[in-house]
């Protein structure tokens, strides 16, 4: 799925309901739940902190796929296409740190 549909089918969602969005700083605070809660199970798995007794492991993907939601939900609130945003951060990427790490070897035609 691109960002656009994905867009889509959060308005179409949030649409059915008559508060509709959340207010920006709202949403905030949301992604920001949303992301503690990824951070934390992060922690748990590749840092110090261990789990509670019977705490169950949390699903990484449905932890990144919420923060994902939210961020659709501020871009629709704020009338921001994704795809053109995403497209824009991509090449600001190849720009600015094109020399920043070492490429890997591209491999040759197989000897034989």
């Amino acid at each position: 799925m691109d960002l656009r549909t994905a867009q889509e089918q959060v308005d179409r969602w949030i649409s059915q309901f008559e508060e509709g969005y959340w207010p920006p700083l709202a949403n905030l605070a949301r992604l920001m739940e949303e992301v503690g809660e990824l951070a934390r199970e992060l922690n748990h798995r590749f840092g110090a902190k261990t789990k509670k007794a019977g705490e169950p492991e949390q699903d990484l993907a449905l932890e990144l796929a919420d923060i994902l939601f939210v961020l659709i939900c501020i871009a629709n609130e704020q009338r921001i296409d994704l795809d053109s945003a995403f497209e824009r951060a991509l090449e600001k990427y190849r720009v600015r740190d094109t020399g920043r790490w070492t490429p890997r070897a591209v491999p040759g035609p197989p000897e034989g």
